[in-house]
């Protein structure tokens, strides 16, 4: 049901969860904040040098330990990935104002409650509530862990674009569900791609407990990049010296490869998995990276500037093209350069027609555009005609009626005598092209 309404946008969905789990944080801070009375001396875990001592009495031990108690600091790195759907202000808000003192004082309450109450241990959160509690407890808690999910998808809509843009990843359909919020976002394909990961996790692992191993790795695994990749940035970005930005990071990166490191311990234990995926994930976007490239290069080299095909084709001699009347559109995504249909037609045909429309299609960064302003029309001579067309993200491109559009304003052509043209390009494997065969 979850992924059934990812359509719908993060908007609505965020509608109905946004309540649930504000209520959620609020009882677990208020019942936190009622059992750190059972025990006050728990306030003493503020000092991080227990911390050191502990892991130097119990070493190896305390690494295990480590491993086994990290789930306690996971989510926050899914705050990052949906950063894009709901901007950095409100999320600084919600973290800083309710989920992380109510996650501070539960945590402080469940301590405070197994010092005073040992035998609690087995199951301190839902003990620390009455009896009577227990059932809507159950029922708020499984609200949370579903809604708790809506996180991670989102975020992977989020990374998925960005990679896309990036060159890292093919393109996508990609849907907009807020004409106000341009990261709000529903990718298809993504979504069905998470709903057979989670099923066929599910019945592989069949349990949390058997599961919380790969998550912990995967979680330690994206704070270890998420931190390196930060030290990239703020050098090359933000203009810190090597040395500075080592100060203030190294320490982070210290702390989160001894996360890494005692989660690593299970890797036998299905902590494979994650490494797997992430390793496959990898392979995916270098060779689409790597291919794309090659391929850019490879047809850089034959591309010809407009400005200077227009007066070859346009030279009268014996070896012209045959001028045939009618309108040819050429769709490319580059109005710079003579598009490859174009320049195919004439090579196997010799032909060109009497008009030649070079056609662009641009999503710009607001909901709509209007019909009045989704021109831009710039006449190259008489034979060749540059049009670009804008549309918003939330419209569909509709090139037939804005064309259409298009004759009201003076540009003329008969729809019946154009001819469309759209160029495809197909990879065959050769072994000199620096792919891996």
């Amino acid at each position: 049901a979850l992924f059934a309404i990812q359509s719908k946008g993060t908007g609505m969905v965020a509608k109905f969860f946004g309540p649930i789990t504000a209520v959620w944080f609020l009882v677990m801070g208020g019942i936190g904040l009622v059992h750190i009375f059972d025990d006050l001396s728990i306030l003493a875990a503020f000092n991080p040098l227990h911390a050191f001592q502990f892991m130097s009495e119990e070493g190896f031990a305390g690494v295990v330990v480590l491993g086994a108690v990290f789930l306690t600091v996971t989510g926050a790195e899914a705050l990052y990935a949906d950063l894009g759907h709901f901007g950095r202000r409100p999320i600084q808000w919600a973290w800083f104002v309710l989920v992380f003192p109510a996650l501070t004082l539960n945590y402080l309450g469940q301590g405070a409650m197994v010092l005073s109450h040992p035998e609690a241990m087995s199951d301190p959160f839902y003990l620390m509530f009455p009896q009577w509690a227990l059932v809507p407890v159950i029922i708020l808690a499984t609200c949370a862990t579903i809604i708790a999910s809506q996180a991670v998808i989102t975020g992977a809509f989020s990374l998925v674009r960005q990679a896309i843009h990036l060159g890292y990843l093919p393109r996508m359909q990609i849907l907009f569900t807020s004409e106000t919020n341009t990261g709000q976002i529903f990718l298809p394909g993504v979504n069905t791609l998470l709903l057979v990961g989670v099923i066929a996790l599910v019945l592989g692992f069949e349990s949390s407990d058997a599961l919380a191993t790969a998550y912990g790795i995967s979680v330690t695994g994206a704070m270890v990049v998420t931190t390196l990749m930060a030290f990239e940035f703020v050098r090359l970005r933000w203009r810190w010296p090597r040395v500075l930005a080592t100060l203030v990071l190294a320490p982070l990166l210290l702390l989160e490869f001894v996360f890494l490191g005692a989660n690593l311990l299970k890797i036998h234990d299905g902590g494979w998995v994650p490494v797997m995926m992430a390793i496959g994930f990898t392979v995916v976007m270098w060779t689409w990276k790597r291919g794309a490239a090659i391929l850019f290069e490879k047809t850089r080299r034959i591309d010809v500037p407009l400005q200077t095909f227009i007066p070859m084709v346009e030279k009268k001699s014996d070896h012209a093209p045959v001028s045939v009347p009618g309108v040819a559109i050429f769709l490319t995504g580059d109005p710079q350069t003579a598009p490859a249909a174009l320049l195919h037609n004439i090579k196997h045909n010799h032909v060109l027609h009497a008009k030649n429309v070079i056609l662009t299609i641009i999503t710009v960064n607001k909901p709509r555009v209007s019909i009045e302003d989704r021109y831009r029309v710039e006449k190259l001579s008489e034979r060749f005609t540059v049009i670009e067309l804008r549309f918003g993200f939330m419209q569909s491109h509709n090139v037939a009626q804005s064309l259409a559009y298009l004759r009201k304003t003076g540009f003329k052509f008969d729809i019946m005598s154009t001819s469309f043209y759209l160029g495809r390009r197909k990879l065959v494997p050769d072994a000199a092209s620096g792919m891996p065969m």
